[in-house]
């Protein structure tokens, strides 16, 4: 059921903002990640029962929580998975060049932005040199083994 908004205009490629409510979990709209001003409306009676709700499905490329409870915050926060997470706000994570966005699983994989471009697009090469003088430390490694080694 549509609550507000849900105009749309084909040539101008728009979508009002929209709220719909009375949604099914299975209906369509909650089958896939939503990019687009489209918010479903789901109602639950126990925290737990969110919780459960965002954890039955794909980790959502964000997850927002609004709440004046520090502690559910929290809770939320430790018990889903998600690409980023952000409470009593939406997509600032995502203009904050300090933090790393993208996904989990189907959202994504890694972060970018800032640094994290950096360090997500490079290859640190590892490297690792040894003294050749202190080799002969080494030689219980290798065969032929002996009652000494």
């Amino acid at each position: 059921e549509k609550l507000l908004g849900g105009q749309t205009d084909r040539q101008d490629l728009y979508i009002a903002p929209t709220i719909i409510r009375n949604i099914d979990l299975d209906d369509p709209v909650m089958q896939e990640e939503i990019f687009g001003p489209v918010l479903p409306v789901v109602t639950y009676n126990r925290i737990e029962e969110a919780i459960d709700i965002i954890n039955d499905r794909d980790k959502p490329l964000a997850l927002y929580i609004f709440s004046n409870n520090k502690k559910t915050v929290k809770f939320v926060q430790e018990n889903t998975s998600s690409g980023g997470f952000t409470s009593n706000d939406t997509m600032t994570h995502a203009a904050c060049n300090t933090l790393p966005f993208g996904g989990v699983g189907p959202s994504g994989i890694g972060g970018y932005h800032g640094k994290h471009s950096f360090d997500a697009f490079s290859h640190m090469k590892p490297c690792m040199h040894k003294y050749p003088g202190l080799e002969s430390l080494n030689d219980v490694r290798v065969a032929p083994y002996t009652p000494k080694k």
